[in-house]
């Protein structure tokens, strides 16, 4: 056995704002935290298998959690999965739970964690992260007892419980099927939300690890970056998410905030639809991968505090490829392979959004630089609250980001043939038979080399150009302590329960 221990843009922002204002010096109001999120409009919801924005992510792990979570590295931490281990085919899991009560005091049990892997896995629900448990063979997988489950594979999987501790992994109650008031076993317990509007939760006393110190926990959609600082700086909210790096450069030294900068933690790139023209020649694929500036796409649009990309998802974690040599930018070989493919003057679009801070800057450069090569692209803005689901089918190329995931998970999502989030379009035997072999391999060592041939295959003809990744940044007022720098995704980001108010 193999053992592991454990925008609505600035006038409905400001509109949204008004209320704390009434409220912000209230003795009720003392032990509430106020957090500022752009957010996703009418269609968000409190499911946690339909998260899409940091800000359903962030309310996701306040009202749930999940079997393990993520270290900076993406190493696992045990959550409400005590221990683990798997029969040496890899096929075979048997998952220990601890002792953890839903907000209802139902025990979790693994029945619980069952369904959730199910209802995840279900076509029918469409979820991004239902590729994490594609393998499951669900009519051989059973609970052995209340705490005490096995699952089941049709093939080998030795990075399976890497999934666990994804966004929309979060454990549900069986049989829930409604999210408007849910019930989760997290720090905190559902009060009130409004789609596209406010969030309130109070903190869970009973919680496996331990009550939060505030009362209670408040979101504030605020999708405007000027309007989220300006917020903070009158004492009207307590953190504003994610900043630009512009903002963040203007705002250091200022004794009103603590800045929590994730240095280098979230890939910015660039979709290019493969089963589209122009990006189905691969003449055109490669032009535009040596027609790009990373180095000026960092000094502008990440104001110099990113780092540049080379195509590939995960710099400095956990199997990331990093002996594959750093793709340069080379104009003449890309206007050349412009001229070879009788494609000067080709117009199309880049798909961009203020759902990011440095997108519209990113598409503007990115624009600029391919007419060096004989391309016209033109930026086109879509709205915050859809654009990631909007680019799924729409476009042909799309700058998109990605925080911190274990390299095979955001792999198998992005290219595997039938991936959750392939969409680029890309699709290779080559690439699937390496990842199945990997994932066969029990010797971690031989695992992550495998992963290694994997990314060199869709460094040159995956269809995303990884141009840089960003500083993470989050704005935090001074009466706050307790939060902590950490990427995206991980077991510290957004870790509301251990926030403390002065």
């Amino acid at each position: 056995m193999t053992r592991h221990p454990l925008t609505r843009r600035r006038l409905l922002a400001l509109a949204a704002l008004t209320p704390l204002a009434a409220c912000g010096a209230a003795p009720a109001d003392a032990g509430r935290l106020k957090v500022a999120f752009a957010a996703g409009g009418s269609k968000e919801t409190l499911d946690p298998a339909q998260v899409s924005l940091f800000v359903d992510q962030a309310r996701a792990k306040a009202l749930f959690d999940t079997l393990v979570a993520y270290n900076a590295d993406t190493s696992l931490r045990p959550r409400l999965a005590e221990s683990w281990e798997s029969d040496g085919s890899g096929t075979r899991w048997r998952i220990r739970l601890r002792q953890a009560a839903f907000h209802d005091g139902r025990p979790v049990t693994a029945d619980d964690v069952l369904y959730t892997f199910r209802r995840i896995a279900d076509p029918a629900l469409a979820s991004s992260s239902r590729q994490y448990f594609a393998k499951v063979d669900f009519a051989r997988s059973k609970a052995l007892s209340p705490t005490e489950l096995e699952l089941t594979l049709t093939t080998p999987d030795f990075e399976f419980p890497s999934g666990w501790g994804s966004p929309g992994a979060e454990i549900v109650p069986a049989g829930t099927t409604g999210f408007t008031a849910p019930i989760g076993s997290g720090p905190f317990r559902f009060v009130s939300f409004t789609p596209g509007g406010p969030a309130v939760f109070r903190k869970n006393e009973s919680y496996w690890d331990g009550a939060p110190s505030i009362d209670e926990l408040e979101f504030v959609p605020v999708n405007d970056e000027t309007a989220r600082v300006n917020a903070l700086l009158s004492g009207q909210i307590d953190y504003a998410h994610d900043l630009a790096a512009g903002t963040a450069a203007r705002l250091t030294g200022d004794g009103r905030v603590s800045l929590l900068e994730a240095k280098g933690t979230t890939m910015q790139g660039l979709i290019l639809r493969l089963t589209q023209p122009p990006f189905t020649d691969p003449r055109l694929l490669r032009a535009v991968l040596s027609g790009v500036d990373r180095e000026a796409l960092n000094r502008v649009a990440l104001a110099g505090r990113g780092e540049i990309g080379n195509d590939l998802f995960g710099k400095g974690l956990r199997g990331y490829a990093a002996g594959i040599p750093q793709r340069r930018r080379d104009v003449e070989l890309a206007r050349a392979l412009v001229r070879e493919a009788g494609a000067e003057g080709l117009a199309f679009a880049v798909e961009t959004s203020d759902v990011d801070p440095g997108f519209a800057t990113a598409a503007t450069l990115i624009s600029q630089q391919l007419k060096e090569i004989g391309l016209t692209v033109t930026p086109n803005t879509r709205a915050s609250s859809t654009y990631f689901g909007e680019i799924k089918t729409k476009g042909v190329a799309a700058l998109t980001r990605t925080a911190t995931l274990p390299v095979a998970t955001f792999l198998n999502q992005r290219f595997r043939t039938g991936g959750s989030n392939n969409v680029n379009g890309f699709g290779s035997p080559e690439f699937d038979a390496l990842m199945d072999r990997a994932a066969a391999t029990p010797d971690e060592a031989a695992r992550l080399a495998l992963f290694g041939d994997a990314q060199r295959i869709v460094h040159d003809s995956g269809g995303l150009l990884a141009w840089g990744f960003s500083t993470w940044t989050i704005a935090v007022s001074k009466r706050v302590s307790g939060l902590v720098t950490a990427p995206p995704n991980t077991f510290e980001w957004a870790r509301f329960d251990r926030a403390r108010l002065s």
